[in-house]
């Protein structure tokens, strides 16, 4: 049955829904940005377009840059994020291929998809103690590759669950045909289907960890302050009676980009 299309009515309501929540969501992090660069006697007053309001400044980045324990955690964040991903969203498009397009028993299909499930549903703590083994056997304890596979855990049901319905959703005469030609299975699945599906594979990068708990993982198994992400570095307490707001905004994107890389 084909779906009526919305009125120009529909279409302009629906536009002002989605204007607002984007405005609810983004304008926090606007406003902390604004105030990353104003100086702190314009932190107050009511200035929100550069250039033309007030004069941009870089001094409150330059302050926060300039401490070492912040460096380092915005180069291990880099490194994590990019590793998991790397890591995990290959694994998870050959996990979700072949749960498209294979039947299994003993598992089941539907048995091995709840158990990536599962480790969206356990909480992450859980995988403290197994994790803190598993690396000491392997001696990656207080290494950036083990905060690698911790976090590529956590990310890989994303690409499995998306992209096994991707794959399901393509017709598997494409890659019967491909076979008859004389394709091999991987080069079925190389060469027709993962490029019908390309668009998606980078969807479930920004997924990742969404649980705090799962951070809290990371750090129990970094456990040098050499390897803490952008997470993990400690707001500089408020030793003097200066307006540090501008230094608070900064610490605060810092502190949500620590998150969002490593999702």
């Amino acid at each position: 049955m084909k779906r009526k299309p919305l009125s120009l009515a529909g279409q302009v309501v629906v536009f002002i829904i989605i204007a607002i929540a984007l405005f609810w969501v983004l304008f926090p992090f606007y406003w902390a940005f604004l105030n990353s660069i104003k100086k702190p006697a314009e932190t107050f007053q009511p200035t929100w377009i550069p250039f033309l309001q007030f004069t941009p400044t870089l001094e409150h980045w330059q302050s926060e840059l300039a401490i070492p324990e912040i460096r380092r955690a915005v180069l291990n964040s880099t490194l994590i994020s990019v590793g998991a991903a790397t890591l995990a969203v290959p694994l998870g498009t050959m996990a979700a291929y072949a749960l498209a397009r294979f039947r299994f028993r003993r598992p089941a299909n539907g048995t091995l998809t709840t158990w990536f499930l599962s480790q969206r549903v356990m909480p992450p703590v859980l995988f403290v103690i197994p994790f803190f083994l598993i690396m000491r056997q392997l001696r990656l304890l207080d290494s950036v590759w083990a905060l690698i596979l911790l976090n590529a855990t956590f990310t890989l049901p994303f690409p499995v669950i998306i992209l096994s319905q991707m794959f399901r959703e393509l017709p598997a005469e494409l890659e019967d045909a491909a076979r008859v030609d004389g394709a091999s299975r991987f080069q079925a699945f190389y060469r027709i289907a993962l490029p019908l599906v390309a668009p998606g594979v980078g969807t479930p990068v920004p997924g990742g960890l969404t649980y705090r708990e799962a951070h809290l993982v990371c750090e129990l198994i970094a456990k040098t302050e050499g390897l803490r992400s952008l997470e993990f570095v400690e707001v500089n307490p408020i030793l003097d009676e200066r307006n540090r707001t501008g230094e608070l905004a900064v610490e605060l994107i810092q502190s949500a980009l620590g998150k969002t890389i490593l999702r």
